[in-house]
């Protein structure tokens, strides 16, 4: 058994190596990535982005505004053609998600087996970690109070209803419950 747990021990510690060496991997390529984009938007900046040079008299710098002032105008107006495409594209997405989750719904259900469960075992698996009150049945079940014996013993002794019943049918049975005043 000895054999067996050092096997176990060396598939785990493999198992952890593996694990560390792509998570290093990971970590590496990412960093990549991150400088790549640095990279690329620096280049982007430098060549949407010449350094400034401001010119000596009032009219050139007027110029320059004017010339900045448009620019700002036509990348504004992509900025909004470019969000208004997203919006579209956001759309699309979520439509294809619920036709998606439509076609996933229409499968046949397997034939249900019968479980036995308990009350609590049926609320946990309905309600998962909020269920935490347990239900004892038999504490909800009525309680009997002694009056209620009392009223059952009161209707024995009326008798059977049978007979009551053929006692009040017909007009002698109206005539007495007349003169009884019931």
């Amino acid at each position: 058994s000895s054999h067996l747990q050092k096997k176990r021990r060396a598939a785990t510690a493999r198992r952890q190596h593996l694990k560390s060496a792509m998570l290093q991997l990971a970590v590496t390529e990412i960093e990549k990535e991150a400088a790549a984009k640095e990279v690329e938007k620096q280049n982007y900046l430098a060549e949407r982005c010449p350094p400034l040079s401001l010119p000596g008299s009032m009219q050139e710098l007027q110029e320059l505004c004017k010339k900045l002032h448009a620019k700002i105008e036509s990348v504004d107006e992509d900025r909004y053609d470019t969000e208004v495409k997203l919006q579209k594209t956001t759309k699309e997405l979520e439509d294809l998600s619920q036709k998606l989750f439509d076609l996933r719904g229409k499968f046949k259900r397997p034939p249900l087996r019968r479980v036995r469960m308990s009350a609590d075992a049926m609320l946990r698996a309905l309600l998962g970690s909020k269920h935490k009150v347990c239900m004892d049945l038999r504490a909800n079940l009525k309680q009997v109070k002694k009056e209620d014996t009392e009223k059952e013993k009161d209707l024995r002794d009326v008798g059977d209803w049978r007979k009551n019943i053929e006692e009040k049918s017909g007009m002698e049975g109206r005539k007495k419950m007349f003169e009884a005043g019931e």
